[in-house]
């Protein structure tokens, strides 16, 4: 894997906001993968409760022009009777300057719950 590929990362992962308590990764993949070849799908889970998810994912696509075509037909689209919001997942910027998604680590998780 190409250095130039790590940059196209952000640009092939898309939030997915709004999902329905029923809603899992092989529900999210049979939603998304019209659109292009998935790499991943997470769906964090809920800190405060061991069997539900905080109601967003995360769908990484192997081209960016596949993610940029699920957002553009599913945004504001519905799923499982909910609305649901899709854009370009953003990462942020830590400590060693470097881009990666704060999702994809544990920690930040963690870190972050609301207990």
């Amino acid at each position: 894997m190409t250095s130039g590929m790590k940059d196209n990362n952000n640009r092939t992962t898309i939030y997915v906001g709004g999902l329905d308590d029923q809603v899992n990764e092989q529900i999210l993949l049979a939603a998304f993968i019209p659109f292009g070849d998935i790499v991943e799908i997470q769906i964090p889970p809920d800190p405060a409760s061991h069997n539900q998810h905080r109601g967003f994912g995360f769908v990484e696509f192997e081209e960016a022009s596949d993610a940029q075509a699920a957002i553009d037909n599913m945004n504001l689209s519905e799923l499982y009777g909910k609305v649901i919001k899709v854009n370009l997942a953003r990462p942020i910027r830590i400590k060693d300057g470097s881009m990666r998604a704060v999702w994809s680590e544990d920690a930040w998780l963690q870190n972050n719950n609301l207990k």
